[in-house]
């Protein structure tokens, strides 16, 4: 455990030393830091496609909402480096509680964690283990807040809310406030039944933006008729980075006009698989993999995913391996199988290695598309090979009336 400790320390310390020596450390913590400090001058934060306190390395525009720069405000008081410093020893500890709690939820027979999930020892493994993902290691290289986000969700659904606590469906609130894509967990707690806590999320997203309506008026209501719908200042939409659906269909129609509105229709038609898939693992108690269909649907549908933002991969991964020592003869080499192929594709950096950036996306081969694609295919696979056991599965019961197959998902 002294090592989950020691890794937030370095982290500081080498913000500290950068600050000193003057390193380019976390070109996206600086933004959110210069949105704090924005807020607190005074000054506009969409009129430019920069922010004044923003260092010459990091000139980016801020594109989250207003309530965003609001939360950032404890950054203002740090320098630069040190906000990055800072901002890593959160997502690091982000980043362990998310393995713990996803441990937690494992399936436990006779009401005790498997041997091999002590939950101490587990924890700092894959806590180690998972900075080999490229979403954790460039979450943490820009200063990102992902790993952050997805631990509010996962204590918020599977703890907090889980427990019938009156706080439940607040964190996902604030997450949804800070960056528009936890929205979608609103409805999975609507659909999970948990009502009370979707309001409680409603009531705490549109309280926060009420909140910045009344301290800047003109920021918020130009972000939410304006900045939100600004694709342009996000980046290209097409470019490797941006694992999406609306990415992917981007790229392979060479930025047709009706790109981004074929994506939202492939989304429209997988929605309903993902709900079905997403209420199926509800209703047998597998909570875990309700929220991870859920997580992952939203990170296909959303206009713009960076590969940054797939650090869903790390409870999804601390699943899968947790299966491996449950497995038959019959089965382990095809989970031993899934569980390296989703590693490999979230450590192997094809997205880096592949021909990127001046629109030299438009121009890939189909092997290319292929493995540029690798983060959007790697969930949609997964689901068609559940689909397919099932239909086997049952088919192979109606056969054998007297031998039913075990139709219950894989964890």
């Amino acid at each position: 455990m002294a090592l989950l400790v020691a890794v937030p320390i370095i982290a500081i310390v080498a913000g500290v030393l950068g600050w000193v020596f003057d390193w380019r450390l976390g070109v996206d913590s600086a933004v959110y830091r210069a949105g704090a400090v924005t807020l607190l001058q005074g000054n506009p934060l969409y009129d430019g496609n920069t922010l004044g306190p923003e260092p010459w390395w990091a000139l980016l525009p801020f594109t989250y909402p207003p309530t965003a720069a609001l939360l950032f405000v404890p950054l203002a008081v740090l320098p630069v480096q040190v906000s990055w410093g800072v901002v890593t020893a959160i997502s690091f500890l982000a980043m362990a509680l998310v393995i713990r709690v996803t441990i937690g939820a494992l399936p436990r027979p006779s009401g005790e964690l498997p041997r091999w999930a002590s939950p101490a020892r587990t924890t700092l493994i894959f806590a180690i283990v998972c900075f080999a993902l490229e979403p954790v290691w460039r979450t943490i290289f820009l200063g990102q807040i992902n790993l952050i986000l997805m631990a509010l969700i996962v204590l918020d659904v599977l703890v907090v809310s889980a427990r019938g606590s009156r706080w439940g469906g607040v964190m996902v609130g604030v997450a949804a406030a800070v960056k528009l894509t936890p929205l979608i967990f609103i409805p999975h707690l609507l659909f999970t039944g948990r009502k009370r806590e979707a309001l409680r999320a409603l009531v705490t997203f549109f309280g926060l933006q009420a909140l910045m309506f009344a301290l800047i008026p003109g920021d918020a209501l130009r972000f939410w008729t304006h900045t939100m719908f600004d694709q342009g200042r996000i980046g290209p939409m097409h470019w490797a980075g941006n694992q999406s659906l609306n990415g992917l269909v981007n790229r392979v129609s060479d930025l047709a006009p009706w790109s981004s509105m074929a994506a939202m229709g492939i989304g429209a038609l997988l929605a309903p698989a993902a709900i079905w898939l997403m209420l199926r693992y509800h209703r047998r108690g597998q909570a875990l993999e309700a929220l991870l269909v859920t997580a992952f649907f939203a990170l296909l549908v959303s206009p713009v995913s960076w590969s940054h933002h797939w650090v869903w991969a790390v409870p999804l991964i601390v699943l899968l391996v947790s299966r491996l020592p449950q497995t038959t003869p019959a089965t382990a080499g095809k989970r031993w199988f899934a569980a390296a192929a989703v590693f490999v594709v979230f450590v192997s950096c094809v997205l880096l290695v592949l021909p990127n950036g001046r629109n030299l996306e438009l121009h890939w081969a189909f092997w290319q598309f292929v493995l540029g694609s690798a983060y959007i295919l790697m969930p949609i696979v997964l689901t068609a090979v559940l689909a397919g056991r099932w239909l086997w599965q049952r088919r192979r019961a109606e056969a054998n009336p007297e031998h039913p197959a075990d139709l219950t998902p894989a964890h």
